[in-house]
């Protein structure tokens, strides 16, 4: 799942005031000249962008075309963790493992995922986002083909993690890119847009890999993968362009020093004195003092890492309720993941209010309303998940209709589309000085519950049954559900106390 949402929205809103137009622009910095330092100079030669150059000033449809091939690509991404979940018997079969091992091909997958941030994060701020997305998805191709072709169980293994670090850069950076394209209000629908096609992937995984699974081969699932993979990589490499504005304006100072000759044309990201190296240290190191030293962040990353848990669990928990129970075979057993998807995508769809809901927030707080305002949205998730899940676990005995289960996991999945984004968001803006690093938190966090849910879900069923093993997962939640509600009314005085976050 992403992290890169808010992140984009952190980003719309630095880009979102008027920029000025033209090749340059009057300000005072120190730089070089002649080899000398000097402490002021004419900076006549700092570059801009032009109104044709400008992501915000293309086209409506274009922009909008550009942001749907990124969901598209942020959607594969994680459509391949949970791919895997039915091709689990083909394991075990063909290359003669045990069903306990072939689980890591989920958990490996998303710890790669996890670990993947960490490093294609700051490797972005200094290159773009387009070189980024090109080498990772090549390699994410790459990396793909041993898992479609595996000649044994570690090989198969090794590669899926690798995949998955591979992977994770449409989920750190893909969503500043629609931030790029889209400034101030404007960017909240289409990263509505965006942020659905992370968390709709994991949901539809197992639907598309049952198809194939019962029909035709277990390897045609890592095989359709390659496909999706190669034709992002042809968009990536004809269609999609650069659009991190930093990244513009630094080519377009190498362009012009190189076209008149002059080489005091300059960029901001020219006069950077930090190094790479610098910036993966800060990117690997920050996010887990956060989580040490932080207490509220701690408990909204472990409220929304429990979910994301809860949501991978349910790739083995759904086999035993729905084919243990209920006869389906394998096909039907990945429809049933169907109600999770339309729950996501149904609280996608109510994007439009609360826009107006927090404009009407903004305007009795003179255009400033606290962070806490976005935890609202997850006050309602917070609710109606554990409605969803205490319903699904009580309504999977065998005199049951099939169709109550799945109408609760409805609710369960547009409860859950509420918790993440109402987190992303408030981290976003709570933490706005270390915000990237905030996310990371969240991302590793999170993928790490993840990684680990699927691992035990196959006993814990086992021993406590469908109903005892759900409502505890249930229960779970219900025991985090006060938490967004005990922040609306504390966050104030608890970020006054932090050292990360934005004072009252």
């Amino acid at each position: 799942m992403s992290s890169s949402f808010p992140k984009a929205l952190e980003e719309a809103e630095k880009f979102s005031e008027p920029r000025s137009q033209g090749d340059v622009e009057s300000s005072s910095l120190t730089s070089k000249t002649k080899g000398e330092e000097t402490d002021v100079c004419d900076d006549t030669f700092r570059v801009t962008l032009d109104p044709s150059e400008d992501p915000t000033q293309w086209s409506v449809v274009w922009r909008w075309f550009l942001a749907f091939l990124v969901t598209f690509a942020g959607f594969c991404s994680t459509f391949a963790s949970s791919a895997a979940s039915f091709t689990e018997d083909g394991l075990v079969e063909d290359l003669h493992t045990s069903h306990e091992v072939s689980i890591l091909s989920i958990s490996l997958y998303v710890l790669g995922m996890g670990l993947g941030p960490l490093l294609v994060g700051p490797l972005s701020e200094v290159y773009g986002r387009n070189i980024i997305y090109q080498v990772s998805y090549v390699l994410f191709f790459a990396f793909t083909w041993p898992t479609a072709f595996p000649p044994d169980m570690a090989t198969f293994l090794v590669f899926r993690f690798i995949s998955g670090f591979c992977s994770s850069a449409f989920l750190s950076v893909a969503g500043g890119s629609v931030g790029d394209l889209f400034a101030g209000a404007e960017v909240a629908s289409p990263m509505a847009m965006y942020a659905l096609g992370p968390f709709l992937g994991p949901a539809m995984g197992p639907m598309i890999s049952a198809i194939i699974c019962q029909h035709i081969d277990w390897r045609w699932t890592y095989r359709l993968l390659l496909i999706m993979q190669f034709s992002i990589i042809i968009l990536l490499f004809t269609v999609i362009p650069e659009t991190y504005e930093p990244a513009l304006l630094k080519r377009k100072a190498a362009r012009l020093r190189k076209e008149t000759g002059n080489s005091e044309y300059w960029a901001p990201l020219d006069r950077q004195t930090w190094s790479l190296s610098e910036k993966i240290l800060s990117s690997c190191s920050t996010p887990f003092k956060l989580l040490l030293f932080d207490h509220m962040v701690l408990l909204l990353d472990t409220w929304s890492a429990l979910i994301l848990g809860i949501l991978y669990l349910t790739f083995e928990a759904y086999p035993i309720i729905f084919q243990g129970l209920h006869g389906f075979n394998m096909q039907d057993t990945g429809l049933s993941f169907l109600g999770i998807a339309i729950g996501l995508t149904a609280a996608t769809l109510t994007q439009p209010f609360w826009n107006r809901f927090i404009q009407k927030q903004a305007a009795k707080y003179d255009g400033k309303p606290p962070p806490e305002v976005q935890l609202i949205r997850g006050q309602v998730g917070g609710v109606i998940a554990p409605i969803g899940l205490f319903w699904l676990a009580f309504t999977t005995y065998r005199s049951v209709p099939w169709i109550v289960p799945i109408i609760a996991s409805v609710l369960f999945g547009f409860g859950s589309y509420y918790m993440f984004t109402s987190t992303f968001t408030y981290l976003v803006i709570a933490y706005r000085p270390v915000a990237a690093s905030a996310l990371a938190s969240n991302t590793a966090w999170r993928l790490t519950f993840a990684a680990i849910f699927p691992l035990f879900a196959n006993q814990m069923y086992n021993r406590l049954g469908t109903v005892g093993a759900t409502a505890l997962l249930a229960g779970l939640l219900t025991l985090m559900m006060p938490l967004p509600f005990f922040i609306y009314r504390m966050g104030a005085r608890l970020r006054k106390n932090s050292p990360y976050s934005v004072a009252s």
